[in-house]
């Protein structure tokens, strides 16, 4: 019986993919894995797909942030040679927020802070603190090192600036919320905020590090959208 059923649910299931692939019936682009991803609409069961997918459509992602009304300012290329490079990046000061400062990033790390700040981010300030974020405080994405920083082994994700690291934020009414100050206070308002961001960003980000990961990630949130994925 168990096996009848299963199998009736993959009839089902590829007969409505099957519909909607020959457009006979119409869901919103992030509930298919084929369908462009447009940054202004509810994230769904295929958004992380298609962030992912970004990689190799350069001009669907750089689309979908002029779509979106993302100010990126697209750089020139740099071929990656020994592991660092600047490949289909773009210089932004503002995404959905502000930023301490300007830099330059990959096109899918930008619009996957772009879903961040406004389906994860911003509701976590509202809920915990009563308050949107204003301004994200970072310390930077392109650095052509290795991981850590070690004289050997593979290159960091920061060496393509595929790669942020976050250390805090400001709120709207002017109140600073910082790992290296808040995190260690999990009954605190803002520490629930700030393991609500963590937990949260990996719903778009194929890479979170955070201060329970290991003392090199003790003040700042790592995240990126390279290939391995880890949510710590």
């Amino acid at each position: 019986m168990v096996r009848f059923l299963l199998f009736l649910v993959g009839i089902m299931t590829g007969a409505a993919a099957a519909l909607i692939y020959a457009g006979l019936v119409t869901v919103p682009p992030s509930w298919t894995p084929w369908g462009p991803l447009d940054l202004r609409e509810e994230p769904g069961a295929f958004t992380r797909i298609q962030l992912a997918g970004l990689r190799e459509e350069p001009g669907a992602c750089f689309a979908a942030l002029e779509q979106a009304g993302v100010g990126a300012v697209p750089q020139p290329q740099r071929p990656v040679e020994n592991g660092c490079g600047l490949v289909d990046t773009a210089r932004v000061g503002q995404v959905a927020a502000a930023y301490s400062s300007a830099f330059v990033a990959t096109c899918p790390l930008i619009a996957a802070l772009y879903l961040f700040e406004r389906h994860v981010l911003d509701p976590a300030a509202r809920r915990h603190l009563g308050t949107g974020v204003a301004r994200v405080n970072h310390v930077g994405t392109y650095n052509c090192r290795n991981v850590y920083g070690r004289t050997a082994g593979r290159r960091s994700e920061h060496a393509t600036a595929n790669a942020i690291d976050i250390r805090g934020f400001v709120l709207d009414d002017g109140r600073i919320v910082s790992l290296a100050r808040h995190w260690s206070d999990a009954r605190s308002a803002e520490g629930a905020f700030l393991r609500e961001v963590n937990d949260g960003a990996c719903r778009f980000f194929n890479a979170v590090l955070g201060p329970d990961y290991n003392a090199a990630h003790r003040d700042h949130f790592h995240l990126d959208m390279g290939r391995w994925r880890a949510c710590r």
